[in-house]
């Protein structure tokens, strides 16, 4: 057996007013990385300027983060911090924010890099040579918080790329549960199922261990029980805290387990089509599980140990009460077209077969496999 490695933050800061650890940094300049008009809409970006200031730092606000960053975006942010010079970068918001900031950090402390010196996995330079990293999560989703994992749009080429480096690992997770309670409806089914994804697949994948099977089974097993309380229900303290823990604890798992075809697919099509990360995860995932299910029989432990009986069938109904569709010809979210989708089909199945979340799918699933899966996620069909 192989040397295995496993890794997570340094510290989890967990629970109501989590967000005050701010204010016991140590340093001299931060530079606060964020999204939209959320965080300064409802005080959360005021309130870590103020903790920061508490610590005795002066901080800068790098915002505008779309919702699937761009390599134009992070090398914006990247030359922000060049020219303040801060020893700690805090990223507050939803995953593509956390995600930018992870990939800035890189750029700042290495400005000579290019976006495709760092594609490859491990290919990334060591960092903490100039700052250190704090990740506030906005979302109980993409467990940026907690992972060594970003997603990077090339709007280019119409790609997502997963960026891997075991040095993006944030040295502090603060996971406030007042931040994700004042999500909408629609983002809160979308992040959730993107836990539920995380999950399910770092369960399957073939890198998954006697470490990282607890946590994603746990994480399994809070969503299922605490997903459609939180949508339905949004101030329902117990169920924002269950999802947003649900979240680290799916980042933890699949950091160290890695992914699959889920993840790969999604990131592909998100790229073509621009559809919303968590939503393409909730749509994959019964049609990808059911493929999966010739490879491995872990799907069927997590089932005994949480008392399903199938475990695809469970997600669609999830989807259902989430008012998520069963394929994406019925998503509205975005210009589905069917002219589109098969334009692009065969562009779509050789990227997915290359990203880098295929490798670690149970079985050896080929590119017309994933084309296959495209077709029955697209139509609805069985796989």
């Amino acid at each position: 057996m192989s040397v295995m490695h496993f890794s997570v933050p340094r510290d989890i800061v967990y629970g109501e007013n989590a967000l005050q650890t701010l204010s016991t940094l140590k340093g001299k300049r931060a530079a606060l990385v964020t999204g939209g008009s959320s965080m300064k809409r409802f005080g959360f970006l005021e309130q870590a300027q103020a903790l920061l200031a508490k610590a005795g730092m002066t901080s800068i606000v790098i915002d505008g983060v779309e919702p699937n960053p761009s390599v134009a975006t992070v090398q914006r942010g990247a030359q922000a911090m060049l020219e303040f010079e801060p020893d700690w970068i805090v990223a507050i918001g939803g995953g593509s924010a956390l995600d930018a900031a992870k990939v800035m950090w890189c750029f700042y402390e290495h400005p000579h890099l290019k976006f495709e010196d760092i594609i490859a996995v491990g290919s990334m330079p060591p960092l903490r040579n100039k700052a250190r990293f704090v990740a506030i999560p906005s979302t109980s989703g993409t467990a940026s918080e907690i992972t060594a994992f970003s997603v990077i749009t090339d709007t280019e080429n119409h790609i997502k790329y997963p960026i891997v480096a075991a040095d993006m690992v944030p040295d502090l997770a603060i996971l406030d549960p007042a931040l994700p309670e004042l999500m909408p409806p629609h983002i809160t089914a979308n992040t959730g199922m993107d836990v539920l994804a995380h999950a399910t697949e770092a369960v399957a994948s073939i890198a998954a261990t006697s470490f990282t099977d607890p946590y994603a089974i746990e994480a399994i097993k809070l969503v299922l029980e605490n997903l459609e309380t939180a949508y339905s229900d949004p101030h329902n303290k117990e169920a924002r805290f269950n999802m947003h823990n649900a979240s680290a604890l799916a980042g933890m798992a699949f950091t160290n387990a890695s992914l699959g075809l889920v993840h790969s697919l999604a990131h592909k099509i998100g790229g073509e089509f621009g559809v919303t990360h968590g939503l393409a995860n909730a749509i994959l995932m019964p049609y990808i599980i059911n493929f999966n299910r010739r490879f491995s029989d872990k799907y069927d432990r997590v089932e005994k140990l949480l008392g399903l009986t199938d475990l695809a069938e469970s997600v669609r109904q999830l989807n259902a009460k989430l008012g998520i569709p069963c394929c994406f010809k019925a998503c509205d979210e975005v210009d589905f077209a069917e002219a589109k989708f098969r334009d692009v089909l065969d562009r779509m199945s050789v990227n997915a077969h290359a990203d880098p979340c295929t490798l670690t799918n149970p079985g050896k699933p080929t590119v017309a496999d994933v084309k296959a899966l495209y077709t029955a996620a697209y139509y609805g069909t069985a796989i």
